[in-house]
């Protein structure tokens, strides 16, 4: 079947196509209906049937005889550590303990919040969480103190796994202080925590509530695996929140391990006992997703990989790992190319490895500059495939389906809508735009499975966020266009649209016409206050390795880009060159902290930012064009 065929019989029976694909998952009790209308914009899947997830991404595989085959590889080029953990032995330990924690009193709905680092102990806490029915929400490792507090808060715990410390290339990131300082800052208050201890840090642990990872499983039983409703829920994952409250949104069991499975032939292309491997961190949806939960449920290989694109030890990491591990298939985000390119611009290291096991690379987390594939498609020779999801979707909404039919990749466009995702480009009426025009991006109710049902205990901000602006619909808070063959374009978030005399301009092209300048690695475009046009371009450029030429020049050269390729009306004059740029741990640029400061606005630190020193460099560029200066 076609990509055609499968979309349209998705859009003419979606109970029938859903109902099919989840005869691919062990039920305990099967569905007897896939779809649950709960009125008011609010649905469920899967409601009636009992399943439990970490039966479906270990013990099954196990039963089918394929127990031997290698479930997890851990690759950590920063402790020099490399180590195999197979199904039977991930079942063992995940069942373990799972044990330990019901043994001092963890049940089905319990909340345990997760805090660990790129370690395969991470992977097994969530397991041994959707065993017993627990709920669990993983907290990047090495979140500042107040931020996991406010989540201790929403969560209300009963339990927290924790590690000792996290690493980067040059530091011990000291966990437990961390964890300690957000438990007394907390009114919510953990019966207690499990501590995992590495060898590059021991924590000290408090009598009474703090528990070695080894003792603490020391003599227990293990555990079965609970069933649990399909609308279950299986984590809660918070994601920052305009407001700086963050929203925690909420998975379900059965959508959740139907449309993950769902996704790794058809959008990712790969079989069971495939390599697959994302370079995120557990502490993402991508991490959830695509480390943790769908590898395993399709009974792939996943690799966990606790190191950076350049640096541990050079920008020839990634290229390593796929080679030794045997990877087919490899999902990153695009900052991390971007890193690897400024390093390596030729694609010296590129040279170094055998990748002929490589199939294709997929990119998500944020918009993928034309620039960045091509150079990405030229050294590596194989597909790369822009795809658009979030937080909130769990799963590709746009995508090229290689499992499918391999589309025509049109740079600049994460492709074509997935089954389940009706793509919609309204006006801010509400009212569809034609082909090629800019509007806000919705997708029309329901969502499919494995997207979120609400928030956590917010079920009026979960409407406010989402449902209100464009009733009927889903807002994604994107703004793109679709163009006449049904591919979609992101252009920026609805808050990067740039209103200039009148026009609405995306930030994104703009960057997308800086990028392609052969000096800058990297650029980021924001829309600042000015009195005549109420807002005006101004563009962050980040040079690759070994550019020695006059900054002035290059400015001078990508304003005449931007005049030649989207014309004076974008009124872009103003360009500085910066040595980074401020992003979150994730990779995604802090535009909206930027245009803050830009213009003389109180900002909160976003919590996930990388390095905060980071604005002090931005605001002295700022100023050196006339803006930031109060």
């Amino acid at each position: 079947m076609s990509y055609k065929d499968v979309y349209s019989s998705w859009k003419s029976d979606p109970e029938a196509f859903w109902m099919e694909a989840a005869q691919a998952i062990d039920w305990d009790e099967a569905p007897k209906q896939a779809l649950f209308d709960k009125g008011n914009g609010l649905y469920e899947w899967f409601a009636d049937a009992k399943v439990n997830t970490c039966w479906n991404a270990v013990d099954r595989h196990v039963e089918a005889g394929r127990g031997e085959q290698t479930a997890i590889i851990y690759d950590s080029p920063i402790t020099h550590t490399k180590r195999e953990i197979s199904y039977v032995e991930l079942r063992n330990r995940v069942a373990n303990l799972a044990g330990a924690l019901r043994a001092k009193g963890i049940e089905k709905g319990d909340r345990v919040i997760i805090y660990m680092p790129m370690i395969p102990e991470a992977l097994e806490a969530m397991l041994a969480c959707a065993r017993l029915g627990a709920v669990h929400s993983v907290v990047f490792g090495g979140f500042a103190a107040n931020e996991l507090a406010v989540r201790i808060d929403d969560a209300k715990p009963k339990a927290i796994i924790a590690a000792s410390c996290g690493l980067e290339p040059n530091r011990v990131v000291h966990y437990k202080p961390l964890l300690d300082g957000a438990i007394d800052l907390a009114k919510h208050k953990p019966d207690f925590t499990v501590v995992f201890q590495r060898e590059q840090e021991v924590a000290k642990l408090i009598e009474g509530r703090d528990y070695n990872w080894h003792g603490f499983q020391y003599g227990v039983e293990p555990a079965e695996c609970v069933p649990v409703e399909g609308n279950h829920p299986a984590y809660i994952l918070y994601t920052s929140g305009t407001t700086g409250a963050p929203k925690g949104v909420v998975r379900h069991t059965g959508g959740h391990l139907v449309a993950l499975n769902w996704t790794m032939k058809n959008i990712y292309n790969v079989d069971p006992g495939d390599v697959f491997w994302a370079a995120s961190d557990v502490g993402w949806v991508v991490g959830h997703s695509y480390i943790c939960y769908a590898p395993l449920i399709n009974g792939n290989t996943t690799i966990v990989f606790e190191g950076k694109p350049v640096g541990t030890p050079d920008a020839g990491t990634f290229w390593r790992v796929i080679q030794e591990h045997k990877v087919k298939s490899f999902f990153t985000a695009p900052t991390a190319f971007r890193a690897v390119k400024r390093e390596d611009p030729k694609g010296e290291f590129v040279k170094k490895y055998d990748l002929s096991g490589l199939k294709a690379v997929y990119l998500a987390g944020e918009r993928a500059d034309p620039d960045t594939i091509v150079w990405a498609q030229d050294q590596l020779k194989v597909p790369v495939i822009d795809h658009w999801w979030q937080t909130e979707t769990g799963w590709g909404i746009a995508a090229n389906p290689l499992g499918i039919e391999e589309l025509p990749v049109k740079i600049g466009s994460p492709s074509v809508p997935m089954p389940g995702y009706d793509v919609q480009i309204l006006d801010d009426a509400g009212h569809p735009v034609p082909a090629g025009t800019l509007g806000a991006i919705a997708i029309k109710l329901p969502l499919p499975p494995g997207t979120l049902p609400t928030l956590w205990n917010a079920e009026d901000r979960f409407r406010k966020s989402y449902l209100n602006t464009f009733p009927g619909y889903y807002e994604t808070g994107d703004a793109g266009m679709m163009d006449e063959d049904g591919y979609l374009y992101i252009m920026a978030r609805t808050d990067d649209v740039i209103n200039v005399a009148g026009h609405r301009l995306s930030t994104g092209g703009m960057e997308e016409v800086l990028a392609s300048h052969p000096d800058v690695a990297e650029c980021a475009v924001i829309g600042v206050t000015d009195q005549l046009k109420g807002q005006l371009p101004v563009g962050f450029l980040c040079l690759n390795a070994g550019t020695n030429r006059e900054h002035a020049e290059i400015v001078k050269e990508v304003v005449k880009l931007v005049r030649d390729k989207i014309g004076p009306v974008a009124a872009f004059k103003l360009a500085v060159v910066v040595d980074r740029l401020p992003k979150t741990r994730s990779g995604k640029i802090l535009r909206a902290t930027m245009v803050k400061i830009a213009d003389n606005e109180e900002f909160k630190m976003p919590a996930t930012i990388d390095d905060p020193a980071i604005l002090d460099e931005i605001r002295e560029a700022l100023q050196t064009i006339g803006y930031a200066t109060a």
